[in-house]
């Protein structure tokens, strides 16, 4: 339902501001506003599926013919069990040892790594999951809702993209926001287990608390070892260290497999045709959503949300240095493509670069969250899920105390 009325408001208030702009001469002299909007429908319409959709199904098919391996190997299941006292107080209607809870697992350490593209087989693959478990098959579950808010959160330990990004862009410190990056994501993170954890009631007793304990020693741990590299030390192992660990997890798998004595090739073949199966349930969700997010970024509407924020804040008399970057933090709960393009427009700005307070800010913006809209219309439409509750809010709220933690954080790095 909540889905429903942002897509229409998109459309709605886009066309209200093309009306504006045709009307004021001064804001579009040309008045080419509403070719640009249906150019812009037809051209999002068909990236969608060719740069969205298309690309998404040999990722899928691969990595839901590895999770197939996986699961007849028995390795999701000794995941499960690894993790298992955690997750099953976040996730109480989860069984012990399920194997959502094993691919959950998958889910949060490609996340943790930045291998997005990994991160959506496993994710998908854990909500067909909890889905046999959910009693209302239209309805979200609070395990569903749980697993779709700490992935929005974006956790992530190697902002590898971001880091590639400012490289290619000309940063003379390309890593350094990958302290401010995990800091922002870690709380995100936070946010959202505390957020979520409220609304259901979960019970935060020693053993949560202990492994939220381990999880913050940890990133500690990592943030020092790498805070005394080199710049050349820091890119190797921000580079190999995912990488590496993700092809590990594939040779293990099959080697796994092997040792069991399962059909590897079979498994794999049953696995991938799911994944196919569900690229074809998603594209409806993923054209519709982003040709929405097309049309509202190109009539103007996103900047005009960004100006009056822009203009309350000075009303506050507080510093607005990160204005400029506040745009991708607006995008990114929309589009992880558009906040990508606005994040690139501002290290192209010679008013900026990836270097500056604004540049670092907008690093940090792109790392501290995930595209809510579009994993809530991804995963929720994998499985038929129509009542999505509280996701929503839930996923922006804890957004929105990223963002705030962000800037935070990028005015004591690089202020």
């Amino acid at each position: 339902m909540v889905l429903n009325y942002v897509w229409i408001f998109f459309f709605v208030a886009s066309f209200v501001v093309a009306i504006i702009k045709t009307i004021f001469p001064q804001v579009d002299a040309d008045h080419v506003i509403f070719k640009t909007l249906v150019d812009g429908l037809f051209d999002a319409a068909e990236s969608s599926v060719m740069k969205v959709a298309l690309p998404l199904t040999g990722v899928l098919t691969f990595f839901m013919g590895l999770l197939k391996i996986g699961e007849k190997a028995g390795a999701i299941n000794f995941l499960s069990r690894l993790i298992g006292p955690f997750l099953t107080r976040l996730f109480p209607e989860v069984p012990k040892n399920h194997p959502a809870i094993g691919q959950m697992v998958m889910n949060f350490s490609a996340n943790l790594l930045g291998l997005d593209n990994a991160a959506t087989p496993f994710g998908l693959k854990a909500m067909q999951s909890l889905q046999e478990l959910n009693p209302e098959k239209e309805k979200a579950s609070n395990a569903q809702i749980m697993f779709l808010v700490l992935h929005t959160s974006g956790l992530t330990l190697i902002p590898l993209t971001i880091m590639a990004y400012r490289a290619s862009n000309g940063s003379h410190n390309v890593t350094s926001i990958f302290i401010p990056c995990v800091l922002a994501t870690v709380i995100a993170t936070l946010m959202s287990i505390f957020i979520v954890g409220a609304v259901q009631k979960i019970k935060f007793d020693y053993v949560v608390c202990s492994w939220i304990l381990g999880i913050l020693c940890f990133v500690v741990f990592l943030i020092g070892m790498v805070d005394h590299m080199d710049a050349r030390q820091k890119d190797i192992f921000s580079n190999l260290f995912g990488n590496v660990l993700l092809l590990l997890i594939v040779v293990g798998f099959i080697v796994a497999g092997l040792i069991k004595k399962v059909h590897v090739f079979d498994a794999f073949i049953e696995g991938a045709k799911e994944g196919f199966e569900v690229v074809l349930k998603i594209i409806p969700y993923l054209v519709g959503l982003l040709v929405a997010v097309r049309v509202f970024r190109d009539s103007g509407a996103l900047q005009y949300v960004n100006d009056g924020i822009s203009y309350l804040l000075t009303l506050t008399g507080m510093n607005t240095d990160f204005v400029p970057a506040l745009p991708v933090a607006l995008m990114k709960p929309f589009s992880g493509s558009g906040a990508r393009g606005l994040l690139l427009d501002i290290y192209k700005n010679p008013l900026y670069g990836p270097d500056s307070f604004v540049g670092n800010t907008a690093s940090i913006l792109q790392g501290s969250a995930d595209t809510t809209f579009y994993i809530i219309a991804l995963y929720f439409g994998s499985v038929g899920i129509k009542n999505i509750r509280y996701a929503v809010w839930a996923g922006l709220l804890a957004d929105f105390l990223g963002v705030i933690a962000a800037i935070c954080i990028a005015y004591l790095f690089f202020h």
